[in-house]
């Protein structure tokens, strides 16, 4: 078997809800778990983050949502964004509570939910109110027509109002104006459950917090920009474990790995790591990266290739076998999701969403 692997720590999991639940309460904790728990793995993440007093789930694609269910897990589970009206049948099936912000799709699930045996009714919706995001969600004035739509329905009901923030983690005065906005449009209506925050909204903003929050990124320990950073103490739930796989001294001057970026500075040894770019490692740290070994920080070598990287060990070998951390803790030292997206200028959220499926998850509980 290939010496590479996610490691990824449940506790953490646990720890990450409970501490922002201790923030945002009496408010619920709704936990994200979408594109495969952001890598971590949906139905280990789920079931972890359920344990630790997260009430609902929430996923972007119907796929995810039946995944959970066929492992088993009963908790509500929210659909991000509309599903297509050719899928109704299959959310209502499989009991999960769809977003809705049109005319079409509110028809189609009336319809849908009159229909089959079995559903419980009437069929709760959240209706999403689009007040800056500019993604998805209801167009303010479109708003009460929507409520209006699927209060007439028999078989709906509406359960859940809410928004999403475009920049809670670094704008106050656009995130102040979603807030007024959402309140404006929605005052004249009840909802079971109303949620505006994010990750970010959920810490940064008490007024947003609501009846619930979607907690996304930071369950997985990872803050969503430097404001939270010292509001609430996460801790990253995942390491990207490799072992060396071959050593060998170069001399000065000699370039390592496919285009030959960089000369050694120095008569040095390099090891082989047996992982690379289709494991989620960006070529883009080629040269700027590091990885842990024996504790200590050593750069990589030259090009990040597909299956396997290279890194300068320096003067004195290291051996076969040896652990390499490319993210987390090793010892005293750790290498985070935010510093390889510092260094490929992209989001923490990006680094994990793009771990590759070929590496297996370990879980430790």
């Amino acid at each position: 078997m290939r010496p590479s692997w996610v490691e990824v720590d449940l506790t953490a999991i646990v720890h990450n809800v409970r501490v922002v639940r201790e923030v945002v309460g009496p408010a619920a904790i709704c936990g994200v778990v979408k594109a495969d728990g952001y890598s971590h793995g949906d139905v280990p993440v789920a079931e972890a983050a359920l344990d630790a007093g997260a009430t609902w789930l929430a996923v972007a694609l119907l796929e995810e949502g039946i995944r959970l269910r066929e492992a088993g897990i009963d908790a509500p589970i929210l659909l991000l964004s509309e599903p297509a009206i050719a899928d109704v049948r299959e959310v209502l099936a499989w009991k999960l509570t769809p977003t809705v912000y049109s005319r079409e799709l509110i028809s189609e699930l009336g319809r849908a939910a009159s229909a089959p045996v079995g559903v419980h009714l009437p069929v709760g919706v959240h209706l999403k109110v689009d007040t800056g995001m500019h993604r998805a969600g209801a167009a303010p004035p479109h708003v009460p027509e929507l409520v209006a739509q699927i209060e007439s329905s028999r078989d709906l009901r509406l359960d859940g109002l809410w928004t999403h923030f475009a920049v809670s983690e670094e704008e106050d005065a656009f995130t102040d104006e979603q807030i007024d906005l959402f309140d404006k449009v929605t005052s004249p209506f009840q909802a079971r459950v109303v949620h505006l925050a994010n990750t970010a909204g959920a810490i940064r903003y008490p007024s947003a917090r609501r009846d619930m929050v979607r907690l996304g990124i930071g369950m997985y320990g990872i803050h969503p920009g430097e404001a939270t950073k010292g509001m609430v103490d996460l801790e990253p739930a995942l390491r990207i474990v490799s072992h060396v796989a071959f050593v060998r001294q170069l001399t000065a001057g000699d370039r390592p790995s496919y285009g030959r970026r960089r000369p050694l500075s120095a008569d040095h040894f390099v090891a082989t790591v047996p992982i690379g770019y289709a494991d989620g490692v960006p070529r883009s740290l080629s040269d700027r990266g590091e990885v842990l070994i024996g504790g200590k920080r050593r750069p990589l070598a030259g090009s990040v290739t597909m299956d396997q990287l290279v890194v300068d060990v320096g003067p004195e070998p290291v051996a076969m076998g040896d652990e390499v951390i490319l993210l987390g803790k090793q010892g005293e030292e750790r290498i985070t999701a935010d510093e390889w997206a510092s260094i490929t200028a992209t989001i923490p959220y990006e680094i994990v969403a793009r771990i590759g499926p070929r590496l297996p998850r370990r879980y430790i509980t």
